[in-house]
């Protein structure tokens, strides 16, 4: 088949280039960049003609310059075609969402955004346009196909610990047959060793950890930047309303936060809630981030639900182990979870993905954790 696979200069993408050409498929790269211009430290090979990413350990994002670079020399050495194609206008609308969200005190996930709105819908889009029959990406998650008449069920990756299926509950349910995970049924260790004996030059290239619109990692920063603020500063107080201190911007905390509070206490203490509103940020204890319940909305299911009620369980956040729960649906966009066990760090803004298993059923975004 012809694939469409985007690529990011990292080696789970360039690995998953490797498999699938060996796999027979004619294969045709994408690098999808933010339009911004970002700086990356590079220097230049023996030869003196191609740069090449500088080896310290960071990482500058999956959009930079520096990482098409990796994704173009990528290409050229498996012989794939390559194309860059600039989306700064739908960046520019993740954006907008990352800074509306902070600033009602919501926590944000861009990257589930980005796999909503940007990645898998204009990947698609691309297929079609250079008659693709899939689109692919380096995702350590899998598609489980049982047969041609059913849709495939999208389930975690074999790693675990590197399984990134919680960030692909908004993909459209359409596009599942017509999606391949090379690297979903690997460890994040194979994928290296893989990458290495295949002379992929990014075998050792450290993993993104940023937003890779926030390079330097400084949401408060960005936030400040991209916006014309309104005023954000105000009184951090406790559980029962005391007063405890003062903080320059609530955008500067998000739940579950306990360092940079900027006030000294004789015990740990933690952000538990953000009331934009009232410019306020309550401080607590550990056992104040404990619930039990949260509503969301905003749902997209990768499965027919037959049943208004149902036990499952429920992820809260990407690092987050799936929770044994009781969901129920309150109407045909809004749900609320049960938790059999309390669960800490329940953050509005962030995604709730619920498993039977190792299947994603779907999800939606935490509006409220009460």
């Amino acid at each position: 088949m012809r694939v469409v696979l985007a690529m990011s200069g990292g080696v789970d993408s360039s690995a998953a280039a490797y498999l699938l050409q060996q796999q027979g498929h004619d294969v045709i790269g994408l690098f999808m960049r933010s339009g911004a211009v970002e700086e990356t430290a590079c220097a230049t090979d023996l030869a003196g003609s191609l740069p090449i990413v500088d080896a310290r350990p960071h990482k500058q994002g999956c959009c930079s310059s520096a990482d098409a670079a990796d994704a173009r020399r990528v290409a050229d050495a498996l012989d794939i075609p390559f194309h860059a194609l600039n989306f700064h206008e739908a960046f520019g609308r993740i954006k907008d969402y990352f800074v509306d969200e902070y600033l009602a005190g919501r926590t944000p996930n861009p990257c589930v955004v980005c796999n909503n709105w940007l990645k898998f819908g204009k990947l698609w889009e691309f297929a079609q346009q250079v008659g693709a029959d899939q689109i692919a990406t380096g995702h350590y998650a899998q598609l489980v196909r049982q047969n041609a008449a059913k849709q495939p069920k999208l389930v975690r990756g074999r790693d675990h610990s590197k399984d990134q299926s919680y960030v692909l509950f908004g993909i459209a349910p359409q596009l599942l047959d017509k999606i391949l995970f090379p690297v979903g049924s690997t460890t994040k260790a194979e994928i290296r060793e893989l990458a290495r004996q295949a002379g992929i030059r990014v075998a050792d290239k450290p993993d993104s950890q940023e937003i890779c619109f926030i390079p330097d990692n400084d949401y408060a920063a960005f936030v400040e930047r991209y916006s014309d603020m309104p005023e954000t500063s105000g009184e951090m107080v406790d559980t029962s309303g005391r007063v405890v201190g003062t903080h320059a911007g609530y955008e500067h905390f998000t739940i579950g936060q306990r360092k940079g509070l900027g006030i000294a206490f004789g015990s740990p203490r933690y952000v538990v809630a953000i009331d934009a509103a009232e410019k306020k940020v309550v401080i607590g204890e550990k056992a104040d981030l404990a619930r039990t319940v949260l509503t969301a909305d905003d749902l997209n299911w990768l499965v027919q639900i037959v049943s208004r009620s149902f036990r499952c369980q429920a992820k809260i956040r990407y690092r987050h182990e799936p929770a044994d729960a009781e969901v129920d649906l309150l109407d045909d966009d809004t749900l609320r979870v049960k938790f059999t066990e309390p669960q800490f760090g329940v953050a509005p803004g962030q995604a709730v993905v619920l498993y039977d298993n190792d299947q994603v059923l779907g999800g939606g975004w935490i509006r409220s954790a009460h």
